[in-house]
């Protein structure tokens, strides 16, 4: 299992003014952690909670139907095109780029054994969509449109543009490289697959975007991509195994919430570190800053009082970003509690040559880029300790599908736990919403004519 190491949040390690009794606070606060663990279970099947993606490691249905699909796509196409934005993108990216081989789609048809590229659309900017179509075969293509709602206004853009454009280039048979995946009953998009005939795969009910990497939205791109599907359910299950413990001595996901929590209602730390030493995590981040502010940044609590509570993640991937960042994070405001995600071993060794012994770099020669790369997390480790900075550190042993599983559900356990914790709903997002709203105005869309002369109005003024 992965390890969750909370050492460096301690008032012993880093002083009374920045630290916490951290054995007291669990003592303190083990029956609320005790009490939001049980109803978070106990809820996770009833309509409106939005907790059902607490399910997804037991979809065994799903699981056999995605890989169907796999197996019926294998060596036939060249490229896949997954079409999705927030939720529906990030965790797809995430860990398409930490499970396969780096620099994926420039590796031969051979070296990928059959499976196709992969290109992620997740944005509506002219240059990246045209510059994508002008090196791909839409002949040869594979396209994934996932929202959710069924009319994502920036996904069905983009859908609408590429299936005029295989509608023109590619035979009658273009359909067949379509394939939806959408919420099961209602939505533009799933009324198109039924009527274009597109292969279709269901967003389950109360499932958010931002939980939904669980499920087919992650799943059927995974399983394409020839991603152990089984292997990423398994972690996810080992690890809500350990999140069913309510006790919280035993939970390391309620352990990290209720760390900063606390954080933020004692010591004023309302920032976020989040810091993977892996490029192959440099997605995570993104996943994870998504998740975690779209779930907590909240104006209103369950009560209805205006609270304008939130956590703010700040993105950031070692060792790079020791080269951009730790001097803030070292001597600039003590406002934020740094998340280490260290990766125990790496796939490949790469050593150092023993050349230039003699010299200022001799330090070097004979060691290798792992040695170098785990003294460069522990330094920073202890580098922000020394200046009595917050910090915890997760580590998982390798990085697979299995350990993914567990890690990201991990992370998505510890945000509910600590929205409970805020008294907040993490699973809503009304702020977004009304941007959203806005942009159906801006856009001509029926029915948003009020909103259209409001924001008019404003846009005067």
């Amino acid at each position: 299992m992965i390890k969750f190491n909370y050492h460096n949040v301690g008032k012993d390690v880093i002083g009374q003014e920045n630290g916490l009794d951290i054995n007291q606070e669990f003592e303190n606060h083990k029956d609320h952690i005790a009490q939001i663990i049980n109803e978070l279970y106990e809820n996770k099947d009833q309509r409106g909670y939005w907790s059902k993606w607490m399910n997804s490691g037991y979809d065994e249905d799903t699981l056999w139907y995605i890989n169907e699909f796999a197996a019926e796509v294998k060596d036939k196409y060249e490229n896949m095109l997954v079409l999705g934005i927030g939720g529906s993108s990030l965790g797809g990216k995430t860990i398409a780029h930490a499970t396969l081989k780096p620099y994926w789609n420039l590796l031969s048809t051979e070296q990928r054994k059959g499976y196709p590229r992969v290109f992620f659309v997740d944005n509506i900017d002219s240059d990246s969509i045209n510059g994508l179509l002008d090196i791909i075969d839409l002949k040869k293509t594979l396209v994934n449109i996932i929202t959710k709602s069924g009319d994502t206004t920036e996904i069905m853009a983009v859908y609408m543009i590429i299936k005029d454009r295989m509608k023109k280039e590619c035979d009658d048979n273009y359909r067949e490289s379509i394939v939806v995946t959408t919420d099961r009953n209602v939505g533009v998009l799933r009324q198109l697959a039924s009527q274009e005939g597109y292969k279709a795969f269901e967003v389950p009910d109360d499932v958010g975007g931002r939980y939904s990497v669980f499920s087919s939205v992650g799943l059927l791109p995974f399983a394409v991509l020839g991603i152990d599907i089984k292997e990423l359910l398994r972690g996810v299950r080992d690890m809500d195994a350990l999140c069913q413990n309510r006790d919280i001595y035993q939970n390391i996901a309620a352990q990290n919430a209720l760390i900063h929590y606390l954080m933020s209602i004692q010591k004023g730390k309302n920032i976020t570190v989040f810091m993977p030493y892996s490029d192959r995590l440099k997605y995570l981040p993104d996943w994870f800053s998504q998740l975690w502010a779209e779930s907590l940044g909240k104006e209103r609590d369950w009560d209805g009082n205006k609270v304008n509570v939130g956590l703010t993640p700040l993105k950031a991937v070692g060792v790079t970003d020791q080269h951009s960042l730790l001097q803030l994070y070292n001597e600039g405001p003590n406002d934020k509690v740094i998340d280490f995600i260290k990766v125990e071993e790496f796939d490949t060794q790469l050593n150092i040559p023993n050349i230039f012994q003699y010299t200022g770099l001799g330090y070097l020669s004979g060691k290798s880029v792992n040695d170098l790369i785990h003294a460069e997390e522990l330094s920073t480790t202890v580098s922000v300790t020394d200046y009595q900075k917050p910090n915890v550190t997760i580590s998982i042993p390798k990085i697979n599908e299995y350990y993914l599983g567990q890690l990201m559900y991990m992370l998505m356990m510890q945000t509910a736990i600590t929205g409970a914790l805020f008294n907040i709903d993490p699973f809503n997002q009304p702020g977004v919403e009304q941007s959203q709203n806005y942009v159906y105005a801006l856009m001509g869309r029926v029915g948003y004519e009020e909103s259209a002369r409001i924001l008019q109005e404003k846009v005067e003024v």
